[in-house]
């Protein structure tokens, strides 16, 4: 899923950057039981948005993600 709304960004990212967003991702959809598409792809939009602004921290995402 993050690879998917990664395309439609404008800002190129490293693997690791996404690797850290996809952990993020699977651990919050986890967290939650977030088992629903369109939950999943709002999820993923707010993790790269929030990354894409700075909160490039595991924690700090998951915190402001919870």
């Amino acid at each position: 899923m993050i690879r998917d709304k990664m395309s439609a960004s404008q800002t190129p990212m490293q693997e690791e950057d996404v690797a850290l967003c996809q952990r993020v991702f699977e651990h919050i959809c986890m967290a939650r039981h977030i088992a629903s598409d369109g939950e999943r792809e709002e999820l993923a939009v707010q993790i790269l948005h929030f990354y894409q602004h700075g909160v490039k921290d595991q924690g700090s995402l998951e915190r402001l993600l919870m």
